[in-house]
Order: structure tokens, then C-alpha cells, then sequence
């Protein structure tokens, strides 16, 4: 199945412990997040394989951003 995530700009813990731009994806499904380091297309796409890696279902879906 296809699934458009929802994508939001924000800042997240750095690995030095300071705020860094960053995106949180949501699945519009379940509501399973996850979150990435920048605020490029190339960090989105991350986010989406995140989401399919890390899908609480077990659920094998194909997720797009529109980022």
C-alpha cells in the first residue's frame, strides 16, 4: 500500500546535545513517528525508509513524502 506521511519542520536533540534542524514524519494510519537529522528532500526519504524499516504493524508499505 501506498501512504503519504506527514511531514513537519522542527528541531531535535543533536548528538552534542543542542537543538538541530530536523523533520518528524508521521504515519496518517497508526500515528508511528520517527525523526531525522535535516530539512532536505535527502533527509525525507530517510524518514520514509525509517517508517517501512520501523512499521509497528509489520506492515511492508511504500511511503512517500511530499516534501
Amino acid at each position: 500500500m501506498k501512504i503519504t506521511l506527514d511531514v513537519f519542520q522542527t528541531e531535535i536533540e543533536g548528538d552534542s546535545g543542542y537543538p538541530v534542524d530536523g523533520l518528524e514524519l508521521q504515519c496518517p494510519r497508526c500515528g508511528h513517528g520517527v525523526e531525522v537529522f535535516g530539512t532536505h528532500d535527502g533527509s525525507a526519504k530517510r524518514g520514509a525508509v525509517m517508517m517501512r524499516e520501523e512499521c509497528p504493524r509489520g506492515e511492508n508499505n511504500f511511503y512517500e513524502t511530499d516534501w
